[in-house]
């Protein structure tokens, strides 16, 4: 990722085809380890291609990937449908643990740190 990001930057600041000299001083600067073959490999794939379309292309496929999010959605969906009998009684399960750890809390066997 750092060299993609080198690569990035170096497009950013006007360079259209940043060299491997180009990025090793990029990622040099910033006290990054280089990794030769690396920075090949991504100059080899890149070589030819425009940045924009890349960036385009890796989104289309992005947005295909599933994420992680949508499961608290599904699951809040019944119990809102329910007629929202749930969420009073989750904020009371709540109210109960914290009053049970203020309780807890007071357990400082008499001592405190501003007596």
């Amino acid at each position: 990722m750092k060299i993609i990001a080198a690569y990035l930057l170096a497009a950013l600041g006007g360079n259209a085809s940043p060299s491997a000299e180009d990025l090793k001083k990029i990622l040099g600067s910033v006290g990054a380890e280089v990794d030769e073959k690396r920075i090949q490999l991504l100059l080899s794939e890149i070589k030819g291609k425009d940045l924009t379309e890349l960036i385009a292309s890796g989104r289309e496929k992005l947005a295909s990937v599933p994420s992680g999010g949508g499961g608290a959605v599904a699951f809040a969906a019944p119990g809102a449908a329910a007629g929202g009998g749930a969420a009073p009684a989750a904020a009371e399960a709540k109210k109960e643990e914290k009053v049970e750890e203020k309780e807890e809390s007071d357990d400082d066997m008499g001592f405190s740190l501003f007596d």
